[in-house]
């Protein structure tokens, strides 16, 4: 697992087929979440490689003095169930707490029920949505303190 950049081209490919996914998922256009998924300028990406090929990506975006959000987290269909995940959420997390946040929050979608396991079993809990743009409709929005 390395930590890099959003201007990663193995981040921006990851990224395109997580859309594609999300898309097939529920009925919707990348257009529709384009505004919401768009990530540029991000310092704090981290990609998972198998075979020198990366395979799983995540990032945070600073949500405020304390919080960050937890954004474009996706595997490869192939490679999924074997916990690479798991340990990406817990690298973000690792990262965010030596740059001195205390709490992580995120937002998931309803039928994305493996999603919602694994980050239950990493200690997220249930909140209401984080600020007053977010979507509701398929919506999960999901909190961690990490201190």
């Amino acid at each position: 697992m390395i930590r890099t950049n959003s201007e990663n081209p193995d981040f921006k490919r990851l990224t395109d087929l997580l859309d594609d996914e999300l898309c097939l998922l529920y009925n919707t256009k990348k257009a529709d979440y384009e505004e919401y998924n768009r990530i540029t300028n991000l310092p704090t990406v981290i990609l998972a490689y198998a075979d020198n090929h990366a395979i799983g990506c995540g990032c945070f975006r600073i949500h405020n003095e304390k919080t960050i959000e937890l954004k474009r987290m996706f595997v490869e269909p192939a490679f999924r169930g074997k916990g690479i995940a798991s340990a990406m959420v817990t690298e973000l997390e690792r990262w965010a707490k030596e740059l001195g946040f205390q709490e992580a929050i995120l937002e998931t979608g309803n039928k994305q029920s493996e999603a919602i396991a694994m980050y239950h079993k990493l200690g997220y809990n249930y909140s209401v949505k984080h600020d007053q743009n977010q979507e509701i409709g398929h919506s999960v929005f999901m909190r961690k303190l990490l201190v």
